[in-house]
């Protein structure tokens, strides 16, 4: 008698719980739908048969993932677009897979100072660290690799894996990834053979792997004393003296292009760390990092005085971004809500800002949340007739409303009231 084709033994050992919990984690990350247009809804109208699909065909090596589609995002303050790759679903599902597998072998010895999406690890984290080091070593590096995800070299990125896992589908799958082809929004499809998609659930791991011995490692063997942050391709280096900040410069450009990299000359400059101890003058005296840029502000000792130090606080560009988007909650206009709708709906983005940008030297952060209170006080006198054209009593009223309500907006338990 022959065994039953769903008992024959597969090529390839993949655990049927994984493909599960790879599911679940993409349930929960959310996320657009790929070139299928297939939501993650629609993929669970028929889970159970999806789910054994995928694992059927990437335990008997036949899986090919399809194309991946190209999305275009505005990069940070307007500058250009950023094209993001939008996989499938099911796509998705089977990249978490090689991840969950892949993940637990390289994490251990990956660099402690290396902070981009790693399990315990954060961006404030990194800024933290920066700060601390900010004020103990007088100049910085403020490195920006150009195009990093779309120049990354395929073969050097399966090297490093290689080193890492005998799970010969592992490698099978990763190269079908990398060389996968991107749909453009007109149908038509790009042909790649370098570089790894941004917004893939695999790509964050690669690039993890990449820098660890084209920059993490490399950089504490060659220059041990020097202190570094990076979090995916965002890095600054901490360096005692301009000189040595020139030197360690110029051997990253050298390394990066080793590994097909290149460190981006309009971007990457040298910066000197001004405070009140540290009085010199230097052509750059500020930096942008994690969306906080650091700069010379003014501090406040424990016993009161006031002094300069190096601080980060949220920047320019982020304050730019928070603006657009209290702009287009077009609250002035929505004279069908009421005040608990407005804070039902916007608290949980008002409170993501806060936690992130408020970490360090918050009070940056209040003015651009103030413009939240002025659009209420728009709304409050087009919603109420007795506001209408009385500005000062419509300040009065959400005065009062605040008095009553303290905690009803994020921003206002942060001390930001009317």
């Amino acid at each position: 008698m022959s065994t039953p084709r769903s008992d024959v033994a597969k090529p390839f050992d993949i655990s049927k719980w994984v493909v599960w919990e790879a599911y679940r984690q993409v349930k929960a990350n959310r996320g657009a739908a790929g070139v299928d247009e297939e939501s993650i809804a629609e993929f669970e109208g028929d889970l159970k048969g999806n789910l054994y699909k995928l694992w059927n065909r990437m335990s008997s090596g036949t899986y090919f993932p399809p194309p991946v589609l190209a999305v275009q995002i505005p990069k940070a303050g307007g500058n250009g677009v950023r094209v993001l790759g939008v996989p499938t679903v099911s796509d998705r599902i089977a990249q978490t897979v090689v991840r969950l597998y892949l993940e637990p072998e390289v994490e251990p010895m990956f660099h402690p100072d290396s902070y981009g999406y790693r399990p315990g690890r954060s961006a404030l984290d990194a800024v933290e660290a920066c700060r601390r080091r900010c004020w103990n070593r007088d100049w910085v590096i403020d490195l920006d690799i150009r195009a990093f995800f779309d120049s990354l070299d395929h073969e050097l990125i399966l090297k490093a894996v290689a080193a890492h896992t005998r799970q010969r589908w592992i490698l099978l799958y990763l190269r079908r990834w990398l060389t996968a082809p991107l749909q453009r929004q007109d149908g038509t499809l790009v042909q790649r053979d370098r570089g790894t998609p941004q917004g893939s659930a695999i790509s964050p791991l690669l690039a993890n792997l990449f820098l660890h011995y084209a920059f993490d490692s490399w950089l504490a063997t060659q220059f041990p004393a020097v202190s570094f942050e990076r979090y995916a391709d965002d890095a600054v280096v901490h360096c005692v003296s301009k000189a040595q900040a020139e030197q360690v410069l110029g051997a990253i450009e050298d390394r990066m292009a080793q590994v097909g990299l290149e460190v981006h000359p309009g971007k990457t400059r040298i910066v000197y760390c001004k405070d009140d101890t540290r009085r010199g003058r230097h052509e750059h005296e500020r930096f942008t990092f994690l969306g906080y840029t650091f700069r010379p502000r003014l501090a406040k000792s424990k016993r009161g005085n006031f002094f300069v130090s190096f601080l980060p606080a949220v920047s320019d560009d982020a304050k730019k971004a928070i603006g657009k988007q209290i702009r287009r909650w077009r609250i002035n206009l929505r004279s069908d809500k009421t005040i608990t709708d407005f804070a039902r709906s916007i608290n949980p983005v008002v409170q993501g800002w806060i936690n992130y940008y408020g970490r360090f030297y918050k009070s940056r952060l209040y003015p651009v949340l103030r413009r939240i209170n002025a659009y209420l006080l728009r709304w409050a006198t087009r919603k109420y007739k007795r506001l209408r054209g009385h500005l000062l009593r419509a300040v009065r009223w959400l005065q009062n409303v605040a008095r009553r309500e303290p905690a009803l907006f994020a921003h206002w338990r942060l001390g930001v009231r009317p």
